[in-house]
């Protein structure tokens, strides 16, 4: 999938969490031909009902699925979402929310790109000390057919907090270790839930984790071979799990196709 294909697809997954209801896919099926595909799918109809987080998510793995067999069904659906949920502004978050704000930040300039479907930013400290559990959240990402960068891998602006909020603003998730409570980490993790990714926090000490952040959970790794590739086996599974770009295996789509909703 080319990258305008999947930045069309992101704007309509947006008005689609902002605007649809059962009714509405059971449209979107009767006019693409998709009933089957929606109705089977595990978790699409069930998430909706109980406005789970991962909704967002299913929605864009559904809509990838029904463009990628039929891709004349894009213009259909895009045409009804015209009719029935016209678009009003560009959707970055990688959580659907009942209440939405609109802000202006002074600090940084929002960019003008989209939130790319396969990219993890990786904020992490910058020493050579963690060279090698950057190599391991590569590795981790690679399996999973994405691509991750952290700010020292790009130089597009003059200043480097303008390249960490761009990098942010373009990812669909965010891994931030926490190891050695690193203040620049904090901060650029306050960016990231502002901006509604979903965030990973890994740390070699959990006492390294904000107070703020105890109720998530938290990869902890240590920094020795085994460690690393534990790490990058666990965060391989995380990332399947919240990142909408991510291709299941073919036995996990078998197995999805099989389960039937309640």
């Amino acid at each position: 999938m080319d990258t305008a294909l999947g930045n069309r697809l992101i704007e309509l997954r947006a008005r689609i969490v902002d605007g649809f209801d059962a009714g509405n896919w059971e449209e979107i099926g009767l006019l693409t031909g998709a009933t089957e595909l929606i109705t089977r799918h595990s978790r699409l109809l069930r998430s909706l009902s109980w406005g789970d987080e991962d909704y967002a998510g299913n929605v864009l793995t559904v809509l990838r699925r029904i463009v990628e067999r039929d891709p004349r069904t894009l213009p259909i659906i895009e045409a009804y979402l015209d009719k029935h949920c016209p678009a009003e502004s560009t959707y970055v978050s990688a959580k659907p929310s009942e209440r939405r704000i609109t802000f202006a930040p002074y600090v940084f300039q929002v960019p003008d790109v989209y939130v790319e479907l396969d990219l993890v930013a990786v904020m992490m400290p910058f020493s050579m000390e963690f060279t090698r559990v950057y190599e391991a959240i590569k590795r981790a990402t690679a399996e999973c057919s994405l691509r991750c960068l952290r700010a020292d891998d790009i130089w597009e602006d003059t200043t480097i907090v303008q390249d960490i909020f761009t990098l942010i603003f373009r990812a669909q998730v965010v891994v931030v270790d926490f190891t050695r409570k690193n203040p620049n980490v904090m901060y650029e993790t306050g960016i990231a839930h502002t901006l509604g990714k979903h965030v990973v926090p890994i740390s070699q000490s959990l006492e390294d984790v904000p107070f703020d952040m105890h109720h998530h959970r938290v990869l902890k790794y240590l920094p020795n071979a085994e460690g690393l590739a534990k790490l990058s086996s666990d965060l391989s599974a995380k990332l399947r799990q919240v990142s909408v770009g991510t291709p299941a295996s073919p036995a996990a789509q078998v197995e999805e196709e099989d389960d039937v909703p309640f």
